[in-house]
């Protein structure tokens, strides 16, 4: 899957806009009631990221849950993650 230009980056952005590029990567942070609910998210992005077999950085800061999307693989952004990242916006 090649590697997304930087305009194609900020296009798909517009439509994502809790969502940042940052050093390569997408990201977002997601805010929960309580330290099990972020768990709990974080146990359906797991089930999301195995069925794409693409697996996001996770970092859990008690209420909160920062996930970080790149392909390493290909060096960079592409089309996977920001499929990864719209289902992880449906799940949230």
């Amino acid at each position: 899957m090649p590697v997304m230009t930087d305009e194609q980056i900020q296009s798909e952005l517009k439509s994502l806009t809790e969502w940042t590029e940052i050093n390569g990567a997408i990201q977002r942070t997601y805010q929960f009631k309580d330290f099990v609910a972020a768990v709990d998210f974080v146990n359906k992005v797991k089930d999301l990221a195995e069925a794409a077999d693409h697996h996001p950085d996770i970092l859990i800061r008690y209420n909160k849950v920062t996930l970080t999307l790149s392909t390493h693989d290909a060096g960079g952004v592409t089309e996977k993650d920001f499929a990864l990242a719209t289902q992880a916006d449906q799940a949230f």
